[in-house]
This record gives structure tokens, C-alpha cells and sequence, in this order.
């Protein structure tokens, strides 16, 4: 089996190198050369996928059975559009990572992949697209939307699209465990946002890249929800987070108006935390009959606090600054909470 990665240096991009070398595929990866290092094993071609000339130069170095392609979530759809057209008649199939967000109900209704899509022309540019003021729909989501729209006409029946929600595990850029777990290891009262019994559905960055390379080989099409069927509760999640950083800490549950009260921003500020009743109410069954298999979250959580403490050193990017409480706003939201919550 032969596959090109587009991207393949850091988190999902190079599980999914790994992944294919270890089945013992034949693998190439294209990228800048910017982020990350290259996986042992694996054949990297520099360019930039956003110029015409450096993708016709790739795929002049195929044909392969299957692109699959990481480093999208960027761009705006006329440049996955670009990189499609230059690459159809080099592969046989093209997996796509999209995202939940391209859901029109996301986050307020449950989703299957028969719910409706967001509209967005394959040709669009970066300013297409909206945020509303609840949050929702996202510019991000119409902008994913497009580009699903570009490899849908490029590759008429032969495409995959899998929509992750959330991704944690080893090699996290984003931040959103990695806060969680420092939080947890600084020890203290820890403001947590209530219910405790409220579930989520994160996947691991492992079983997405699996998932990934089974449908490079598979003949199926159409989309696949990737979250995992499970779930783990919130409290669930803080007590493993508490666990294996051996700390001394004790959460402090807040009911969502007192949070909304001091200001704190859902999804960023607090982590996975967000009061939309379809955020986590996704839908995997069809990539789970498909053969999506997820570890339990608690394995995630201990493996990405052990790459924490070893040699993790995350890809430099500016999302892991937007997530995390301050501590002296914490701090200041602690001291305000009747004492009978602490």
C-alpha cells in the first residue's frame, strides 16, 4: 500500500505516519518542513501546498492508493480545492480530516452524518463564512464545510471525510489536557465547571490516526463522525487528571451561571467545558461499525501527562495560548463562592 500524507510531522499527521509504517505501507509526506520532525521511514517531499507548481512537482513523485490529508484546517477551501484537483489523477482515494463544526445543528442538536451541512462553494476564499453570537455556527465550520465541497467534486465517490470533534493524547497542540493536567499537578482548590456527571466525548489521537489509515485502505465513502461512543464524565476526567499527577487538589464545582457571572469564556477558558446540550452529543456509530476502536480516555489522560513529564515538547502554536484560567482570575473566582462550595 502506498499513501501521501499531506502533513504528517506533528499530532494527528504523524500518528498516522506511524501508523502506516508500522502496517508496513509505503509512505510519503508533504510538507513545508516547518513544524515537527520528519518520521523515520517515511519519504518527505517539501513544497507548499497552496502553490500550483509545487503540487504538480508532487504528484509527478506518485501515483499512490491514497492521500491522506492532515494539514488542512487552515485553509480556505479554494486551496484544498487547488491541492484536489492537482492530485486526482495521482491516487485512487482521498481521506479527508474535517471536523464536527461543519455541522449546521453543531453544537446545539445531536448529529448523525445525515445531518445537515453547512453551505460554502468549493472556490471560496478565507473571508467566507460567519461566527454567530452565541458562537456558532463558526466561520471555521463554513470555511471546513467548503473544503469537504472541493474534495467532494474532485473525487466524486472516492472520498472519506472523518469529522473529529475533540483530539487529546500525546503530542497535543492545542492544549486543552495539557492545561488541565499542569492545573491538576499545581495543586489546590480547582475551579471545575458543574455538573460533574455531565459526559464528553474526546478521542484519542492514536485511535483517530488507526481510524484514518483503515479507511486509506478501505472501498467505503461518505462521511464518518469520529467520537468516542463512551464518553467519560467530567468529574470522571478530573479525577483521572488528579490521579496521575499524584497531586493534592480538590475540585470546586461552579454551576454554569456563576461561571457566565465571572466572565469565563466556555471552550477556552475552561477546557471542553461549553453548555450547548449537542456539543457532546455526537454520534459514532457508523465509524464504530466501521471499525473506529477507542482506548478509555483514563489511558489518554495517563499517556499524556507521561509525555508531559518526559521529553513532550508541543508544536508551537498559537491556540495553546487561548486555553487556561489565569490563576489569579481562579483565584479571584474561588475567594467569591460561598465557603459550604469549597
Amino acid at each position: 500500500m502506498r499513501v501521501l500524507v499531506l502533513g504528517g510531522t506533528w499530532f494527528l499527521g504523524k500518528g498516522i505516519v506511524e501508523e502506516a509504517l508500522r502496517r508496513g505501507w509505503d509512505v510519503t509526506t508533504f510538507n513545508r518542513g516547518r513544524s515537527g520532525q520528519d518520521v523515520p521511514g517515511a519519504r518527505p517531499v517539501r513544497g507548499d501546498r497552496t502553490v500550483g507548481a509545487d503540487l504538480h512537482r508532487l504528484a509527478d513523485e506518485g501515483p499512490w492508493d491514497a492521500v491522506i490529508d492532515t494539514s488542512s484546517s487552515e485553509l480556505p477551501p479554494r486551496d484544498v480545492r487547488l491541492a484536489a484537483q492537482a492530485l486526482r489523477e495521482a491516487t485512487s482515494r482521498w481521506v479527508h480530516v474535517s471536523t464536527v463544526s461543519v455541522y449546521a445543528g453543531w453544537p446545539h442538536r445531536t448529529l448523525t452524518e445525515a445531518s445537515d451541512v453547512l453551505e460554502c462553494p468549493s472556490d471560496a476564499d478565507a473571508s467566507f463564512g460567519y461566527t454567530g453570537a452565541d458562537g456558532s455556527p463558526t466561520k471555521y465550520g463554513f470555511q471546513k464545510a467548503g473544503g469537504e465541497r472541493a474534495v467532494a467534486e474532485a473525487f466524486d465517490g472516492r472520498a472519506v471525510f472523518l469529522r473529529p470533534g475533540v483530539i487529546l493524547g500525546p503530542g497535543e497542540y492545542v492544549g486543552r489536557l495539557p492545561w488541565w493536567l499542569n492545573r491538576a499537578h499545581r495543586g489546590g482548590p480547582v475551579l471545575v465547571p458543574a455538573p460533574g456527571d455531565r459526559l464528553i466525548q474526546p478521542v484519542d489521537v492514536r485511535d483517530v490516526a488507526a481510524f484514518a489509515v483503515d479507511q486509506a485502505a478501505a472501498v467505503t465513502s461518505g462521511a464518518y463522525n469520529v467520537a468516542h461512543p463512551e464518553g467519560i464524565t467530567f468529574g470522571d476526567f478530573l479525577h483521572a487528571c488528579f490521579t496521575v499527577t499524584e497531586a493534592d487538589a480538590h475540585p470546586v464545582w461552579a454551576e454554569p451561571e456563576v461561571l457566565a457571572e465571572h466572565e469565563v469564556r466556555q471552550w477556552t477558558e475552561l477546557p471542553l467545558w461549553r453548555t450547548h446540550t449537542g456539543v457532546w452529543s455526537v454520534n459514532a456509530g457508523r465509524a464504530v461499525a466501521a471499525g473506529l476502536r477507542c482506548r478509555p480516555l483514563t489511558e489518554t489522560i495517563a499517556d499524556t501527562w507521561t509525555w508531559l513529564r518526559g521529553d513532550g515538547r508541543p508544536v508551537d502554536h498559537p491556540r495553546w495560548a487561548e486555553h487556561g484560567l489565569a490563576p489569579e482570575k481562579e483565584a479571584k473566582i474561588l475567594a467569591a463562592l460561598p465557603s459550604s462550595t469549597n
